[in-house]
């Protein structure tokens, strides 16, 4: 059995105030690209991790790790019994900004209740593996892909201002979601530098830079409702970008870039000299984004001169649908 899912881009947080007895909240993309494609089959051996030999990327063990959390969690809630070998045909880097941590572990979750014929969702197996402690995009987008708006979490059930990898409490509620237009290219770039904030340094930031003015919460939710959510169904580029430039301005995603270097600002400001319409970090970087409906790939010699040449730099598209399981 064989699951294709995606990257995500989070393009911020809405609340980390709380002051109207909510935290948290989200906006984010689906991606067409990068993408995740592993198999799994039941063994009565141990457990077995595998990579196809065409991925060349750093510390194999990390991503290991998140599979054999799941699978681990999996067994113990179901007592299951059987072991599982993994084989990950296609995959991007984790603490990238992409979202890879929710997608290989709601993909190993989704992969072992199909094995063993139960028709669960990502939200439903959120909630076993413990994923969408915070922001709830990446659980969304695997479920039904799209531009996402996810509610946050009452004060009642999270009290404290914490990343998802250190909040175990149920994903976030699905506010909305809508088809990203297909007409729009999204362009990743993603300079050599270290990776984004995780562990213990992210906690530290929440715990340190919230909670956060309750003028600027504001603001992002004016412009999400008003400006933002209007502009995808009116298929109208400027007022997206017009939008998601401000936000990115303003509350915690205004922290989360001023806390980058100067690699990250020096992207963010060339891609804006480019006349790209929406620019910004997704996540805690280091992946930068633009989005544009004109001739984007004609960019990227501007922007490998902008950002080096081992830049990574990626032109993909919103995928409107979850994940594939085969």
């Amino acid at each position: 059995m064989e699951i294709e899912t995606s990257a995500r881009l989070h393009l911020s947080l809405i609340d980390l105030n709380g002051l109207e007895g909510r935290l948290d909240g989200g906006i984010g993309i689906t991606l067409e690209k990068p993408s995740l494609k592993m198999e799994c089959a039941q063994t009565n051996d141990d457990t077995i991790v595998e990579f196809n030999e065409n991925i060349s990327l750093p510390n194999f063990g990390l991503y290991e790790s998140k599979i054999m959390e799941a699978t681990t969690k999996m067994k113990e809630y179901f007592e299951i019994e059987d072991s599982y070998s993994f084989k990950i045909n296609e995959m991007y880097q984790i603490h990238h900004g992409l979202g890879l941590g929710t997608q290989l572990a709601l993909s190993t979750a989704k992969l072992i209740s199909s094995l063993n014929d139960m028709n669960l969702t990502g939200f439903e197996l959120a909630n076993i593996i413990q994923r969408g402690g915070t922001s709830g995009i990446g659980v969304h987008s695997f479920d039904k892909g799209g531009l996402i708006i996810d509610g946050g979490h009452k004060k009642s059930i999270k009290n404290d201002f914490l990343p998802s990898s250190a909040s175990k409490v149920s994903p976030p509620p699905l506010l909305a979601r809508y088809d990203f237009p297909k007409d729009w290219d999204i362009i990743l770039v993603t300079p050599n530098v270290s990776q984004g904030a995780s562990g213990n340094e992210e906690i530290d930031i929440f715990q340190s830079y919230s909670p956060i003015n309750i003028n600027e919460v504001e603001k992002i939710c004016y412009l999400t409702l008003m400006k933002l959510m209007p502009s995808v169904i009116e298929n109208d580029i400027e007022s997206f970008g017009d939008s998601v430039n401000k936000i990115q301005s303003m509350g915690f995603k205004r922290i989360e870039r001023d806390l980058q270097g100067a690699e990250i600002n020096n992207v963010l400001e060339g891609m804006e000299s480019l006349g790209i319409p929406c620019v910004g970090m997704s996540s805690f970087g280091p992946t930068c984004f633009g989005i544009t409906d004109s001739l984007s790939k004609k960019l990227k010699k501007e922007l490998i001169d902008i950002a080096g040449n081992d830049t990574d730099i990626i032109f993909t598209k919103g995928k409107n649908h979850g994940a594939i399981i085969k």
